[in-house]
């Protein structure tokens, strides 16, 4: 039951963060455009699809252990190429370095709720 409910939860915040990019696509957009992303519209939707789709899966049960696989490859895929802290200066490369780790964290959440 622990484990549905955190499944649930973890699930749900990939859901609403798809949503919520494509609700202020355009300025999602003009971020990743401004950071060099290739195709910055192209990735911004089928990064948000995958966050919806996988999200809802591993929330509600359904293929729990490729639901969480994607959403490991996609966190791992945005961790390396938005929180490039490495190549930042103090205090900017603090704020990247921390977001990077807790999506690193994420990645261990959806390990245990694909193994259910």
């Amino acid at each position: 039951m622990i484990q549905a409910l955190g499944a649930l939860l973890i699930g749900g915040v990939f859901v609403f963060a798809g949503i919520e990019h494509f609700l202020k696509f355009g300025a999602m957009r003009d971020h990743l455009a401004a950071q060099k992303f290739p195709a910055p519209a192209l990735m911004l939707a089928a990064g948000s699809v995958v966050e919806i789709i996988a999200g809802f899966l591993l929330a509600a049960g359904i293929a729990r252990p490729f639901a969480a696989c994607a959403l490991i490859i996609f966190t791992l895929a945005t961790n390396l190429m938005l929180l490039r802290f490495w190549a930042c200066e103090e205090p900017e490369r603090q704020v990247l370095r921390n977001a990077f780790l807790i999506n690193i964290a994420v990645i261990g959440g959806l390990l245990l709720a694909g193994t259910l």
